[in-house]
């Protein structure tokens, strides 16, 4: 009950958000933390619930991005129906580089994805068809509601706010289905998972293939929202280690741990790059690098583990078991 009752307030809260603080600049503000909320809950599936740190995770938010600013570029369709081309994508992409890289553990999994992503930035940037280092943009002016292309923030921040309570639905039912059951098993101990007869290999290669789909929706809504992507905004490795560090910052492998981290992370650096402008630019990498020293240092599980009691990172109490 009084879980329900907390769920409840913040719910309230995140719909009256751009009601209650209706500047132009807090509205686009609260859109970015849902925005940054799907995307790093799309890669605690994965990284958090795994135990597999993927920070080559932006090639699948380049591909949502792409397809949706595509699909208006080269066949003067909506963007939204690139959201589908770019799922499928994603999807396909993350079949490929996981079954080989998914054998990989610790920062050596990290280092391939990192490599497959700087790979992938490389050929779009010297690919005509694609937009080569300009990028694509999408229609100037709407023509219909189908753009989804808004002068507000306002129904971006609402249509994010649908998506993202769906990424959590969806992460909800896979923590408490056979499939999470197993990924909890395998980021505690692989060997021992395997050998109580858990198929790691299928499940972690099923969990990265949801999380690259989910992370393809937040890559193309965040280039329907700018209306533009280019190799840096769509497939730059800051974006990944951006990611990562919200879903670390709020705690990797609960549910609600991402959606704490990019309320944390987000305004600090709209706000600093506001103060700060152009000088604030370097700023960006300086305070990443701290909130990863300080997270390593002091609070390995997340602050939202704080509250919830947890101790040990991926022990997350809240989780159902397998039937």
């Amino acid at each position: 009950m009084r879980r329900l009752i907390w769920l409840s307030i913040v719910a309230a809260l995140a719909i009256a958000y751009p009601l209650l603080l209706s500047s132009p600049f807090q509205q686009r503000l609260g859109a970015l933390v849902l925005l940054y909320a799907i995307a790093a809950s799309a890669w605690n599936i994965v990284g958090g619930y795994a135990g597999q740190v993927s920070v080559g995770h932006v090639v699948f938010f380049g591909c949502g991005a792409y397809a949706a600013m595509g699909s208006y570029a080269k066949f003067g369709l909506s963007p939204l129906f690139g959201i589908p081309g770019g799922i499928v994508l994603a999807v396909g992409l993350a079949a490929i580089i996981g079954v080989p890289t998914l054998r990989l553990s610790g920062h050596y999994f990290s280092m391939a994805t990192i490599a497959v992503a700087e790979t992938v930035r490389l050929i779009v940037t010297n690919t005509d068809w694609l937009g080569a280092a300009v990028g694509l943009s999408g229609p100037t002016v709407p023509r219909n509601i189908f753009d989804l292309s808004f002068l507000s923030s306002l129904p971006y921040y609402y249509l994010f706010l649908v998506v993202l309570v769906i990424t959590l639905f969806i992460t909800w039912w896979m923590t408490n289905s056979r499939m999470g059951f197993y990924l909890r098993a395998i980021k505690d101990s692989e060997r021992a998972a395997r050998s109580l007869g858990a198929p790691a290999s299928r499940t972690k290669l099923y969990a990265y293939m949801l999380s690259a789909a989910l992370t393809s929706v937040a890559g193309a809504l965040y280039a329907m929202m700018f209306g533009f992507v280019d190799p840096e905004s769509g497939l730059g490795i800051l974006i990944s280690v951006k990611i990562l560090i919200m879903a670390a910052l709020g705690g990797a492998g609960l549910l609600f741990g991402p959606l704490v981290g990019a309320a944390i992370l987000v305004p600090l650096e709209e706000i600093s790059n506001s103060w700060l402008g152009g000088k604030g630019a370097g700023l960006t990498f300086v305070l990443y690098g701290a909130i990863i020293v300080l997270i390593a240092r002091f609070q390995p599980g997340g602050l939202l583990s704080l509250f919830m009691g947890r101790r040990k990172p991926g022990a997350d109490k809240g989780a159902g078991h397998a039937p």
